[in-house]
């Protein structure tokens, strides 16, 4: 929310010269807001889904030890917080399974509500893949590893995207700047000179109708460069 005013007051300034102008360019905030949180959440989510193939690399290797599935949890669990701490997501995440075992909800049903709550098309698709094939009586080690080569070869994907798109993000964010950078360029060299445009009504019409066309173009950038897998 701080970035969100930090923002309409630069806007203000720029295209209206009077912070006064804050108040009603606040409900831009709100997208601001929404737009840092969402990339949070992807940011959260990439990296719930790259622990979350070493948890089962870690269930693999206890089910091929012989354990049986909610035990291979349980060990999972203690090898997670050996590797990523016990404030990681997954570590959290399987401490509310193993206690939800503790506490005689199906497996099957704690693995849905964990694979929900992760926003992961990876984790939902194993949670329905485990449910299937512990009904069915599938070989579950067999199931895991075919589960972890299709995760490793989409994280491989938009590992190869993400470097691809890296330099035109770049350019976004350059051409993002660039007309606050020229704006404010021209108004400390050339005292005045957009006097006209502030202040009057027809300049804040103009600066409006500017302010919504950058904007739209803002907005239209986000969406190119926004690939999903």
């Amino acid at each position: 929310m701080l970035e969100g005013v930090g923002i309409l007051f630069v806007i203000s300034w720029v295209f209206y010269s009077s912070f006064a102008a804050v108040i009603f360019l606040s409900p831009l905030s709100v997208p601001v807001y929404l737009r840092r949180k969402e990339r949070q959440e992807e940011k959260r989510r990439q990296e719930l889904v790259s622990e979350f193939k070493e948890c089962m690399n870690s269930l693999l290797t206890a089910l091929k030890a012989g354990y049986s599935c909610e035990n291979a949890f349980r060990a999972a669990q203690e090898e997670m917080e050996i590797f990523f701490g016990s404030g990681s997501e997954i570590v959290k995440e399987l401490g509310k399974i193993v206690g939800g075992m503790d506490s005689n909800v199906p497996l099957e049903e704690l693995l849905w509500r964990f694979a929900e709550g992760s926003g992961s098309d990876e984790i939902r698709d194993f949670a329905e893949i485990f449910a299937i094939a512990r009904r069915s009586g599938g070989n579950m080690p067999e199931i895991l590893q075919r589960t972890i080569a299709q995760i490793q070869n989409r994280m491989d994907v938009e590992r190869e995207i993400g470097v691809l798109v890296s330099s035109k993000r770049l350019e976004q964010t350059i051409m993002d700047i660039v007309p606050f950078g020229i704006i404010a360029y021209i108004g400390l060299t050339s005292k005045g000179f957009f006097d006209v445009l502030y202040h009057n009504p027809a300049g804040i019409l103009v600066m409006t109708a500017c302010l919504f066309a950058y904007l739209f173009a803002f907005a239209l950038s986000e969406k190119i460069v926004a690939i999903k897998v």
